[in-house]
């Protein structure tokens, strides 16, 4: 039997091209057999589509038509983020050179544990996380970042740097807006059990804040929020940083989702008071179009960052070091790692500042149409203007049941994706609006939808 063509190697690229052709007339044959932006009939029936595609996964002879075979299959159940009515999420479509950038690190397969594994990956990693980490901090020459698999583990690190730098264990303090990976750092790391404090309207209340600080015995850190899941609230941050620095608490920010405004120059004053926190959670496979993972944890002194240092001879043994070989070990909790650093770095010499906050840009405007819609129809509910690029909205009279109900009848006929927040005791639509390319009659055919599938639950037909 002779061996598989690599990826890598003189023959790589001849054997890659090809490959490429196949997968790029599968997924289109896919996505057209998909139709929408979801894949039609709900779990068990795509579920079946899927396995009766598949077949035998593991046979005793292998199958030369598995790759067009799987990929056309994985197309056609896919949820297609760069569909126009897929809004639900926090999950970007990602641009095309970004994915191709993504292309050439699975194909070379560098692993960032050991510089010798990795040598222009580490360099290119050192490079645009220094670079990504002055966005956060633009008056420090020494923040850094680190790159993450995205804001979970993110937030965990910055958790795990604040018990480090108090030299024991240190209580969370949050809002009930906040991420619920922050909580679950909490119970991972075996700190105390966070407190949580009143978010009304979606964002951390800095009276009540300044109010917990003040009865609560130290060390604590505060981690407040940039952009929530649920509705894209921005904490109200240079009150929060004040009332930290006032009672000696460390501040973590998790931007993972508003850090994109960074880039833009008309949003950016919405992040005033970032640079004011120890760790800030970015994820640019938000608003940054990047394929998953894409996560990073700016960190304004280095220093804490010497929590992470680890030593395996056989990766960054002390004479290796003292000769010059970069020590990685200390730059992540994992150990291997792919080089998600080359797509991110492409995307930013591609498109620049300008280019990624044109894109922020358009994304914030269509969020702001989408809602004056939702406000001018008389069938539904705003419930406020958004912050970033999320609008919530309900139908009117409806109960939680029914704003439910109407959500599972869209994904399940696979016409429309959208997502569900509980805010101010109710139920609500969430439409999270990250496909630049969305136009005014997408938006109008997505309120459309929602309005139709309300009407025909109305009637009495039972939602399957």
């Amino acid at each position: 039997m002779s061996t598989p063509p690599l990826a890598s190697g003189p023959e790589g690229p001849r054997a890659l091209r090809p490959l490429l052709d196949t997968v790029l007339e599968a997924l289109d044959t896919g996505a057209r057999a998909r139709g929408g932006p979801l894949p039609t009939g709900g779990p068990g029936v795509v579920a079946a589509r899927l396995r009766e595609a598949v077949g035998e996964l593991l046979p005793d002879q292998g199958d030369p038509h598995a790759l067009p075979t799987l990929v056309r299959a994985f197309a056609e159940g896919a949820a297609d983020p760069a569909h126009p009515l897929c809004a639900a999420h926090l999950h970007c479509p990602p641009l095309a050179v970004a994915t191709a950038a993504d292309l050439a690190a699975s194909a070379l397969n560098p692993s960032l544990d050991s510089w010798d594994q990795a040598p222009a990956a580490s360099e290119l990693e050192a490079l645009a996380a220094g670079v990504l980490a002055r966005q956060v901090y633009p008056d420090s020459d020494t923040a850094d970042s680190l790159v993450t698999t995205g804001g979970t583990e993110s937030n965990q690190l910055a958790l795990l740097l604040a018990r480090e730098a108090h030299g024991g264990p240190v209580r969370l303090v949050c809002g009930t807006n906040a991420h619920h990976s922050l909580p679950r750092a909490a119970w991972l790391l075996g700190l105390p059990a966070p407190v949580v404090v009143p978010a009304p309207g979606g964002t951390l209340d800095p009276d009540t804040l300044d109010e917990t600080l003040t009865r609560l015995p130290g060390p604590l850190l505060v981690a407040a929020t940039a952009g929530t899941t649920d509705a894209g609230r921005i904490d109200p941050l240079p009150e929060i940083a004040a009332r930290c620095a006032a009672h000696g608490a460390r501040l973590h920010i998790d931007a993972a989702y508003g850090g994109g405004l960074l880039f833009s120059d008309r949003h950016r004053a919405r992040l005033t008071g970032l640079d004011a926190a120890h760790t800030v959670t970015l994820d640019l496979h938000k608003l940054g179009w990047q394929p998953v993972a894409a996560g990073l944890l700016a960190v304004r002194d280095p220093r804490d960052l010497a929590a992470l240092r680890q030593h395996a001879d056989y990766l960054n043994a002390d004479d290796d070091t003292e000769a010059g070989l970069p020590d990685l070990l200390g730059r992540s909790l994992r150990t291997t790692r792919r080089p998600d650093v080359l797509k991110i770095a492409v995307t930013l010499k591609t498109l620049g500042r300008a280019g990624l906050g044109a894109l922020v840009d358009q994304v914030c405007a269509h969020a702001r149409e989408f809602a004056a819609l939702v406000d001018a129809h008389p069938g539904f509910e705003l419930h406020a203007p958004p912050d970033i690029s999320t609008v919530l909205f309900r139908p009117k009279g409806a109960t939680d049941t029914t704003v439910a109900a109407v959500r599972r009848a869209l994904l399940t006929d696979g016409r429309a994706v959208l997502g569900r927040a509980r805010l101010d005791g109710r139920l609500w639509l969430k439409a999270t609006l990250l496909n630049p390319a969305t136009g005014p009659d997408d938006l109008a055919a997505l309120l459309h939808l929602a309005a139709t599938s309300r009407a025909t639950l109305v009637e009495g037909h039972t939602p399957r």
